[in-house]
């Protein structure tokens, strides 16, 4: 028995693996968390079955099948759900997904949207969270030696 990769503690084949394979999901939570398994196991198929129609349109599957292979999956952590329950028609799951790739870690943080859709719940689309960048150093002026160890005025170097 494998753990399933969404980070539930449970086996594949008892939390995402019948999802993977065609039960629908109970919960938006649930999707979100097949989802993730489906890119760290490129089923690519599951992807494209779990999209709202409208979100099919815009769905790249070469681009979403390279992007699955070239990254390391590093984790899945469900920061809150908003609707989604049994009565509900849709409903909001809030995550981060880490990954690897190119040798730098990198964190995707994103507030999806589901609705049911002929009974199943469906992706419909997804905002996602920019975290800002902070300079941790002084600012560097252009008539400055260039932090690159280059010996050039910064302006003349990585400046430009």
């Amino acid at each position: 028995m494998t753990d399933c990769p969404c980070g539930s503690s449970l086996p594949l084949e008892s939390c995402c693996g019948p999802i993977l394979a065609g039960a629908p999901a109970a919960t938006p939570e649930a999707l979100m968390r097949s989802r993730y398994t489906a890119y760290v196991l490129c089923d690519i198929d599951h992807l494209e079955r779990s999209l709202a129609q409208e979100a099919l349109k815009d769905h790249d599957r070469k681009a979403a099948e390279q992007w699955a292979k070239s990254v390391e999956w590093l984790g899945l952590s469900i920061l809150g759900t908003e609707g989604g329950s049994s009565v509900d028609q849709s409903g909001t799951v809030e995550f981060t997904a880490r990954f690897r790739q190119n040798g730098a870690e990198h964190t995707h943080h994103e507030t999806s949207s589901f609705r049911r859709q002929d009974g199943k719940w469906v992706y419909v689309d997804g905002k996602i969270h920019n975290t800002p960048v902070v300079r941790t150093g002084p600012k560097i002026g252009r008539n400055d030696p260039c932090p690159c160890g280059s010996g050039k005025k910064y302006k003349h170097c990585c400046g430009r």
